[in-house]
């Protein structure tokens, strides 16, 4: 079916500057101390001219995910600095969280926003993966768009067997990292690994269960995210897994194309969340991965209580979700900007753990408030 123009698989935004425009959105292995964040957020904001646009910490997870926009050179530079005040203050051999993680800093993407394409993000992401290794002594894989190796395009891949089995994977051929290999030093003891790559936008989200079982979450998850499950025989959880010919698993399908989930359990909320990526919003918009979600947690006697946006949320994905639930209440969807919003909030639960701020979360509306080209949300 073909999409609505103003939703696609590449989401291209209506920037309110003429300026060449990338995201970055680090991901710190740090969500419990505030001073710790509000340094590092600190260092990225004193590169010059990028906007900080949206910190989102969670203390269970112990992670902090950091979201700032600028012409290239700036985000580069800002990226860089964030990475090396991390270093300096996140110490790997105390961190703990439910969230998986390489590194101080876990993961740090570059994303085309205006004027950029993901090409050029590329070649920025690899320049500042060498600068990484060969400045800050920190052992860099590169990822998605950037990735040197195909099967690193994926980020688990590189994140695999997480900080505690870092030192034994960069021991091999195959864990090496792609800069900054050879020895395991204090350094790279302290500060982990980190992951760089360049990649189009993704949707981070969590589903919120009326259960505080981290497991049937997670099976929610096996159930939904594209990689799926492992098959075993005759069918049953207990049964042994089913391995082709060069003993790799042989995986079922999930039901949602472009999406990766786990299952966990939240402590300062007190519930089990599926926690996805959506990767690919042309594939599978915002809404269809929420629907799909409650009906494998139904099928599971479960339910979906609310939704958690992590991070910023494109504009496109919020309004199309509005649309789909007027339509399916059979009412009338020609309708404006802010009751769109107000259906996909009311529909999917955002407010669920906490008020859902459309100029705090959607992206569109944070670049122009960040740009004082808006002031509250209006109504179009």
């Amino acid at each position: 079916m073909e999409r609505d123009s103003e939703c696609f698989g590449s989401v291209k935004y209506e920037c309110m500057t003429k300026k060449r425009l990338i995201e970055c959105v680090p991901n710190f292995s740090e969500g419990r101390n505030a001073d710790a964040i509000r340094r590092i957020v600190d260092a990225i904001a004193s590169s010059g001219e990028v906007y900080v646009l949206h910190v989102d910490s969670g203390e269970a997870a112990n992670r902090t995910v950091v979201t700032f926009v600028g012409e290239p050179e700036m985000v580069v530079e800002g990226a860089f600095r964030g990475v090396a005040c991390a270093a300096e203050i996140i110490d790997m051999r105390c961190q703990h969280g439910v969230h998986p993680r390489i590194g101080a800093t876990d993961v740090l993407p570059l994303i085309p926003v205006s004027g950029v394409t993901l090409d050029e993000c590329v070649a920025l992401a690899r320049g500042l993966a060498r600068r990484i290794s060969d400045e800050l002594g920190i052992p860099v894989y590169c990822y998605e768009a950037a990735a040197f190796r195909p099967e690193r395009r994926n980020l688990a891949v590189c994140r695999r067997g997480e900080y505690e089995g870092l030192k034994a994977r960069m021991a091999t051929e195959e864990g090496s990292p792609d800069f900054g290999g050879g020895n395991y030093t204090e350094r790279v003891a302290r500060s982990g690994a980190t992951v760089v790559g360049a990649r189009e936008f993704l949707i981070a989200v969590n589903f919120n269960l009326d259960t505080d079982s981290a497991q049937r979450a997670h099976e929610v998850a096996l159930d939904v995210r594209e990689k799926g499950r492992p098959k075993r025989e005759g069918g049953l959880p207990s049964g042994n897994i089913i391995r082709d010919r060069d003993g790799k698993a042989v995986m079922i399908p999930g039901t949602l194309k472009g999406c990766k989930a786990i299952g966990w359990y939240i402590e300062e909320y007190g519930i089990a969340q599926v926690s996805m990526n959506i990767t690919n919003i042309g594939m599978t918009p915002l809404h269809v991965a929420f629907e799909e979600v409650c009906r494998a947690a139904q099928a599971r006697g479960m339910r979906v209580t609310g939704t958690e946006i992590i991070g910023l949320v494109p504009k496109c994905a919020i309004l199309e979700a509005g649309r789909y639930f007027l339509h399916k209440r059979q009412q009338p969807v020609d309708v404006g900007e802010r009751r769109l919003i107000e259906v996909a909030a009311e529909s999917m639960g955002l407010n669920d753990l906490a008020p859902f701020r459309p100029e705090e979360k959607i992206l569109e509306y944070v670049i122009e408030i960040a740009s004082g080209k808006r002031g509250r949300c209006d109504d179009k």
